[in-house]
């Protein structure tokens, strides 16, 4: 049953105060420039006055939003348990319980059957903030101490604190305005992690000693090039301490021994453009993945005591439509993991021999990561399998028998049965003749023809939109909607060369692609123009505010959480986070070719006097990623110029960051309003 919508009163307006903006020439006014004022009492009052309008826009669709919810939670264990690991005599595990939000972290010493010790309860380290993610816990390799970074407003900068595991209690020692990136010498008694600057890029590794003030804390390393980020890990062995410093487009790698912890760091291969290369341990070599000479990556390795390029054997060569994305080094095996066929798979390499073999997958389309299991010496790989109708499962495979064992599958309250649903793969033909690739979801017994649809992109930083299961998903699936995924280029579904071809002077494929992507699925009668809706989040953001530019009619509904949609202005402020070091992904706008591309394709700078869609926007208030003001900056803009009537909507997480609501309970209320304005504004009977 369809009706008809009706919006509630006027939204706000925000005030038109022109700012000017001049670059290479080019002059541009920006009326709401003054957005970004964060600190300026009618900025945040606004905010206000649009999370109002939004609830009074969703006012209708109340009931909705609450069945949703309650069907998200009745599809999901509430109370449940993680597949526990083994280590060091220790069973590790995570927990939830009804109720609460977070995950509470505990072990058990030799047996599941011996008494359970709490590590750490999230829900107690959350207790009177509004915000709390861990960033990180860290186990010291005795055992005896856990150190644990924690945000508690969305702003990405951590606390970090140390846990004495034999009493339960927090050590003195507290270090403000940490990083993700961490690790531990072999004593347990020196902790590495890395500072941001102001513009959160993470610049520095610092050496603490547990027991000496904060301020007396070592500078490790610094990296002056804006461009590049550093981060600090163990390796497996827990014999090496790695130190890397990474650009989107090049890296380098130190290391020193962990029971050397004031050793310097030594330098692998100093940085070449272009070039990048990670490294691991095993046994009396390092082994590098690197593009050095191969364009998807190959598997190299060098001896410890000479570790530079100059002693570099190969190991796995590059080979054709294979690209190699990370390794997982265990002392017998090396786990690949690579995309091939648009498909993340497995390859296990058996060091003695050097023979390979592919973990077979009971589906033909899946996903499968590297899982768990921190057992160096182990022949066991922890993996972790899912796809569009395949939950979680956490599965042991033993490298040299290929026996697998599935140690815990995710359980679906309600009575789910996967042969319910199909999972289908299209092709589109791009304009430049590029074929990309779209996954699709439904329900076995649906009439497909001009179902509902949801259609979602990503497409930036080489990253794979990859199909996973997600049983909130069953809400849209369960009232008739078809799901697809449009496996742009941008990201690293095709290689490395689907991501070149989508970033820089070639961005504007991304766009054509998920264009492509809704004309074809159209085309196949899956859905009609009035009943496709369109999601993304981010760099997903940009592209769904570029592609309502460029074909408004095609859609009837979009969804845009933290969208990166005023990039050339972002992209010039070479003070805001991210901003230097992604000059390998968008372009330098300060050269005149990148500023007339950038401008070109940029969300709020290309806004058109048109009928737009339906548009649900999404900010957050502390998001350190993709500011606020991009969002409520865009909703203002479109409102002067959209001629239809249907409602642009902006809500703003007042208290949280880039990943939205922090609790899981308020992540599904989240997903529950978005869900609900899909249906609602698609004219669909919930």
């Amino acid at each position: 049953m369809e009706r008809v919508k009706v919006t509630p009163a006027r939204p706000p307006a925000a005030p038109e105060r022109p700012h000017l903006l001049e670059a290479h020439g080019d002059r541009r006014i920006d009326p709401f420039y003054w957005l970004r004022e964060k600190q300026n009492p009618e900025v945040v009052a606004y905010l206000e006055a649009e999370n109002a309008y939004a609830d009074g826009v969703m006012g209708d669709a109340a009931d909705l939003q609450d069945r949703l919810y309650h069907e998200i939670i009745g599809r999901v264990q509430e109370t449940d348990t993680s597949a526990p690991v083994l280590f060091k005599g220790w069973w590790s595990y995570t927990r939830t319980v009804e109720g609460l939000d977070y995950e509470i972290h505990c072990r058990r010493r030799g047996s599941m059957d011996a008494p359970e010790e709490v590590i750490l309860d999230a829900n107690e380290l959350a207790r009177g903030h509004d915000y709390f993610e861990l960033g990180y816990v860290e186990h010291s390799p005795d055992e005896n101490l856990a150190a644990y970074a924690a945000d508690f407003n969305g702003s990405e900068k951590h606390e970090l604190r140390f846990r004495d595991l034999t009493t339960g209690r927090d050590l003195d020692d507290v270090v403000h305005g940490v990083y993700y990136g961490a690790a531990w010498s072999a004593d347990s008694k020196t902790f590495f992690y890395v500072r941001p600057d102001e513009a959160m890029r993470p610049y520095q590794v610092w050496r603490h000693r547990l027991g000496a003030p904060a301020g007396d804390d070592v500078l490790v390393l610094q990296e002056d090039d804006e461009r590049f980020e550093l981060n600090v890990e163990l390796s497996k062995s827990e014999r090496f301490i790695f130190i890397t410093s990474s650009s989107q487009v090049t890296s380098e790698c130190r290391f020193f021994r962990s029971d050397e912890p004031e050793q310097t760091p030594e330098l692998i291969e100093p940085r070449r453009h272009d070039i990048e290369y990670s490294i691991d341990h095993q046994e009396d070599r390092f082994l590098i993945l690197t593009n050095d000479g191969a364009t998807n990556f190959r598997l190299m390795a060098a001896p410890v005591s000479s570790p530079g390029r100059a002693s570099w054997t190969q190991v796995v060569p590059e080979r054709p439509g294979v690209r190699l994305n990370f390794i997982d080094v265990h002392k017998g095996h090396v786990v690949l993991g690579e995309r091939s066929d648009g498909l993340q798979r497995l390859e296990v390499l058996d060091s003695t021999t050097g023979a390979l073999h592919l973990v077979d997958q009971p589906d033909a389309a899946y996903t499968a990561f590297p899982g768990s299991n921190p057992n160096y010496d182990s022949s066991v790989m922890r993996f972790f399998y899912t796809s569009l109708t395949a939950p979680w499962s956490a599965v042991d495979y033993e490298m040299d028998t290929r026996a697998r064992t599935i140690v815990k599958e995710q359980p679906v309250r309600g009575g789910y049965n996967r042969e319910d649903y199909v999972s289908e793969r299209l092709w589109a033909t791009a304009p430049d003749g590029v074929r990309v690739p779209i996954s699709i979801v439904f329900k076995r017994d649906l009439r497909r023809h001009g179902s509902p649809l949801l259609l979602y992109g990503y497409g930036a930083y080489e990253l794979s939109n990859d199909p996973m299961f997600d049983p909130a998903r069953l809400s849209l699936l369960d009232r008739g909607f078809v799901f697809a995924i449009a496996h742009v280029r941008g990201g690293g579904e095709m290689g490395r060369e689907w991501y070149e071809n989508g970033k820089l002077l070639h961005k504007r494929n991304t766009f054509d692609d998920f264009i492509a992507c809704a004309e074809q699925l159209l085309a196949q009668g899956y859905t009609v123009p009035q009943r496709l809706a369109i999601r993304g989040r981010s760099a997903g953001g940009l592209l769904i505010g570029a592609v309502l530019n460029q074909r408004p009619d095609l859609f009837a509904c979009a969804v845009a959480q933290v969208p990166f949609v005023d990039a050339l202005t972002t992209m010039l402020d070479d003070k805001l986070p991210l901003t230097v070091n992604e000059y390998d992904e968008w372009g330098n706008p300060a050269q005149p070719e990148f500023y007339r591309y950038i401008k070109g394709y940029s969300p709020y700078d290309n806004l058109r006097s048109v009928e737009y869609p339906a548009l649900l926007v999404m900010g957050g208030l502390n998001d350190p990623r993709v500011s606020y003001w991009e969002p409520a900056k865009w909703v203002a803009r479109l409102r002067t110029v959209n001629r239809g009537d249907r409602p642009i909507v902006l809500k703003t997480q007042m208290g949280a960051g880039h990943m939205g609501p922090s609790g899981r309970y308020e992540s599904w209320r989240e997903e529950a309003f978005v869900m609900a304005f899909v249906i609602s504004q698609l004219g669909l009977d919930g």
